[in-house]
């Protein structure tokens, strides 16, 4: 509780303060411009976060997370086009709901739900992350190895239903992840005889152009003409929250459970608020006691199931991040690389090294779901007209914040080109169906892998057998098999039916 009190002390520093209600308004903005994502969001404000201490960084980030979380429902609501790949599922039912001329009660229930999804995702967050941090510190070297291993195992997996497609996805990752000098040798690899490879490939321009660059090549692609237009939609905002709050007895059900499915979800790495959020739906349509509206006519459950379960979902993400520096989707791994900037090291020895940073995280998180109900109370008007903003103009202006904040990195040119270069990389990926997260993942963490799995090797003398004698790193390659033959059999399964019939 000590701790706690710290941490809301330090959220209210006035920086802390200050950043936070930011990335809340900016999360809501740009997830409500159709095409951008939080994921985006959180990339092109990482650069601005080099020079701020801990603090006000990830309070800036958080805020972007938990606005954006909830800003997607904005355009899927009002003009059918979803802001975030969570809101497809809030769409079905929030856009029959604005035809009907209730766009203010679905805005009021999409924030309420988003909110309350939210702060039962910081309550998880509290009561599960301290308790399991302890467990963490159980790992060695072959644990850690293991559990890295198992990580990208998951993401690969649950990457789009392609394992194949997964693994080599993560396998270029680690092997862009080799560049460099060697961590046990400081011998050079794959340099070509050069100084300015010696130290690497920043994950920073890779990260900022496999996010932002395919969305902004695919917006320029689309013809504006193509879609439907906002009309002049009068949003009374406070009349929507208020009617919401008069729906929440009907709707409490929903809200806990969707809550529950989004903290479960966000706890598996690489699994992703769209899952939580169809899952979430899924169960509302099936359990619902209210029959009198369909589902996909502006049921009141069908906005709030979804939006309650992606922001649920943020709390669930951050729990592997924090303990055991996996991050649970983008986002979360966009925050693993403002911490190691920092200097900060994610795992269970981040709770005993620097508690104030842990729980001044979570006093931040409780600070944004605060600000976003004011924020969404009086700033929805605003949101709308952001949607309006042509793409033509908008997208430009997002490539050029790409490269000022790769190059101002380290000053270095060629670090804009390794962004310009995996932004294509990602998009010709996303074309052919491979997954951009789990090659991401696999550079974050494919040093940690590296030194974690050849520092095994030399406590052992060298012997394999060792991560089969620990007790937690054999449970890990047993659980890592068994998802892996699982998820083989299941991809196989509709091939052999397809075979098996005249």
């Amino acid at each position: 509780m000590e701790y706690l009190v710290q941490g809301i002390n330090a959220a209210l520093q006035p920086l802390t303060f200050l950043l936070t209600v930011a990335g809340v308004t900016l999360g809501l903005v740009i997830s409500a411009m159709p095409g951008l994502t939080v994921s985006m969001a959180v990339v092109l404000l990482l650069p601005f976060t080099f020079y701020l201490e801990s603090g006000p960084s990830l309070g800036l980030m958080l805020g972007v997370f938990v606005g954006g979380m909830a800003g997607g429902a904005i355009s899927a609501i009002l003009i059918n086009i979803p802001g975030n790949p969570a809101s497809v599922i809030t769409n079905v039912d929030g856009y029959p709901m604005t035809k009907k001329g209730r766009a203010d009660l679905a805005l009021g229930i999409a924030f309420l739900s988003s909110i309350l999804g939210g702060l039962f995702g910081l309550v998880m967050l509290i009561m599960v992350a301290p308790q399991l941090a302890d467990f963490a510190l159980l790992f060695g070297a072959p644990e850690q190895a293991m559990l890295v291993l198992l990580g990208l195992t998951l993401v690969a997996g649950f990457s789009e239903g392609a394992m194949i497609r997964g693994m080599v996805s993560a396998g270029i990752g680690l092997a862009v992840a080799t560049i460099g000098l060697d961590p046990i040798s400081a011998s050079s690899r794959y340099t070509f005889d050069t100084v300015i490879f010696q130290q690497g490939v920043s994950f920073i321009p890779v990260m900022i152009g496999m996010f932002a660059i395919p969305v902004a090549i695919q917006s320029l692609r689309q013809d504006e003409s193509v879609g439907p237009k906002i009309a002049d939609i009068k949003i009374k905002a406070f009349d929507g929250i208020k009617e919401a709050f008069g729906k929440l007895k009907s709707l409490a059900v929903c809200i806990i459970r969707s809550s529950v499915i989004g903290s479960v979800i966000g706890a598996i790495p690489g699994t992703g608020s769209a899952i939580a959020a169809t899952l979430g739906y899924q169960y509302a349509e099936k359990f619902s006691r209210d029959r009198e509206t369909p589902f996909g006519e502006g049921h009141p459950e069908g906005i709030s199931a979804p939006e309650a379960a992606n922001s649920a979902l943020t709390g669930g993400a951050l729990i592997p991040m924090l303990i055991l520096g996996i991050p649970g989707d983008p986002v979360t791994a966009v925050m693993l690389g403002a911490l190691i900037i920092q200097g900060l090291t994610p795992g269970p020895l981040l709770f005993q090294n620097s508690p104030e940073v842990v729980y001044g995280l979570f006093g931040s998180y409780g600070i944004a779901l605060l600000v976003l109900f004011f924020v969404a109370l009086f700033g929805i008007p605003f949101f709308v007209r952001a949607v309006k903003i042509p793409v033509r103009i908008l997208m430009p202006a997002i490539v050029l914040l790409c490269i000022i904040g790769s190059y101002a990195l380290k000053n270095s040119v060629l670090d804009v080109w390794i962004m310009l270069f995996f932004g294509v990389l990602a998009y010709y990926m996303q074309k052919w169906g491979y997954p951009i997260l789990p090659l991401l993942l696999a550079l974050i963490l494919g040093t940690i892998l590296e030194e974690q799995f050849r520092m095994s090797l030399i406590i052992a003398l060298g012997d394999p057998l060792i991560f089969f004698k620990k007790p937690i790193s054999a449970t890990f390659i047993v659980l890592m098999v068994v998802y892996l033959s699982w998820t083989f059999w299941q991809e196989r399964r509709p091939r052999r039916l397809a075979a098996t019939k005249p």
